[in-house]
């Protein structure tokens, strides 16, 4: 039975009982009529706060009707819409490759980056070393993954020389890319051959070289352009009860050196695909072990540029933060120095 009936009579009744009682309250000192009005005050209040909880009380429980506000759960569309979801399963964004975008260490991912689901939206920063014998890179930079869609990546490459004649050498780049999916999903579709499928731009400008004197641009050192786009097509296959995901990417790309010794050269001038493919075996929700192959165009006399290799484990203590560790193998980098690059690569992402 509602309570709130016979606790709204109650209020009139008092309400009733009190104008009736006002003229000879009429008759009382000023303290005493104070003293009544509090009182009838505190009556008011005990009286208001009986039917907010009356009406509490009879709430029905949960899946008969109307519901307790206090203690409904709040609706999708009162919640924070501006809030990332953090919905996907751990890793399947990747990493953050040395080209910023999502993907491998050295390959880009049909994955979009982040964990935001469809309804929402990711984004990781990333700082990225490499150090071999003689050189070292760096690679830093921010991007953000939009409806699990869209991706969008900047990233600035720095290299620096360590052994004469290059000891001095400085070199950076600016990149920007775009990413899209096509097709597919790699999660949800795990009765399906089909893997995700991904197409992705990378606009990429060199700022020139520092450290040898004169040389103060790649076209100096043979390449046609200081500038240049690649343009690539990524397919992703997660194999979830296997815990294997497999990648295979070709780039339209000429670049030299990832665009760190410009694009094109006298040796060509023109776009050339390159195959890229990875593999990896998750063994449990926090790591993965993997390897990467890249290969790599040779435009230039001045660097018989070789393919480039990687072994790497990847660690994701939570979605926000993950930890890549890999042995990797850049191949030559000048003919001023032909000598085989291997060293160590370290990345740090950090995001959700």
């Amino acid at each position: 039975m509602n309570r709130t009936k016979p606790l709204a009579g109650r209020l009139l009744m008092g309400l009733l009982l009190a104008g009736a009682a006002l003229p000879a309250v009429a008759q009382l000192s000023p303290e005493a009529q104070r003293a009544w009005a509090e009182a009838q005050e505190r009556k008011a209040e005990q009286l208001m706060r009986g039917a907010s909880q009356g009406a509490g009380a009879d709430a029905p429980a949960a899946g008969t009707g109307a519901r307790n506000p206090a203690a409904a759960p709040v609706a999708p569309e009162q919640r924070d819409r501006w809030a990332p979801d953090m919905g996907k399963l751990f890793a399947t964004g990747g990493v953050i490759q040395v080209e910023g975008a999502g993907g491998g260490g050295l390959a880009p991912w049909a994955l979009i980056t982040g964990y935001g689901t469809r309804d929402s939206y990711g984004a990781n920063a990333h700082y990225t070393t490499v150090r071999t014998q003689d050189y070292t890179l760096k690679s830093y930079g921010v991007a953000v993954g939009i409806m699990d869609r869209v991706e969008l990546s900047a990233a600035k490459q720095e290299f620096y020389g360590s052994l004469a004649p290059l000891n001095n050498l400085r070199i950076s780049q600016d990149i920007f890319g775009v990413k899209v999916k096509l097709a597919g999903d790699a999660v949800y579709n795990q009765d399906q051959w089909l893997p995700q499928i991904a197409a992705g731009v990378m606009f990429k400008r060199n700022n020139g070289i520092g450290g040898l004197g004169a040389v103060t641009s790649v076209k100096q050192l043979g390449a046609a352009s200081d500038s240049g786009i690649d343009y690539y097509l990524a397919a992703t296959k997660l194999f979830l009860d296997q815990s294997i995901l497999l990648n295979g990417t070709l780039r339209l790309t000429k670049a030299n050196q990832m665009g760190l010794l410009g694009f094109g050269g006298d040796r060509g001038d023109r776009y050339q695909p390159m195959g890229e493919f990875s593999a990896a075996y998750l063994i449990n929700r926090q790591l993965a072990i993997g390897a990467e192959y890249r290969m790599k165009p040779r435009n230039l006399a001045a660097d018989s540029e070789k393919d480039y290799a990687d072994a790497f484990i990847a660690w994701f203590p939570s979605k926000n933060l993950s930890l890549t560790l890999a042995y990797v193998s850049l191949g030559d980098i000048t003919i001023y120095n032909p000598k085989r690059q291997n060293g160590v690569y370290l990345s740090l992402q950090a995001g959700f």
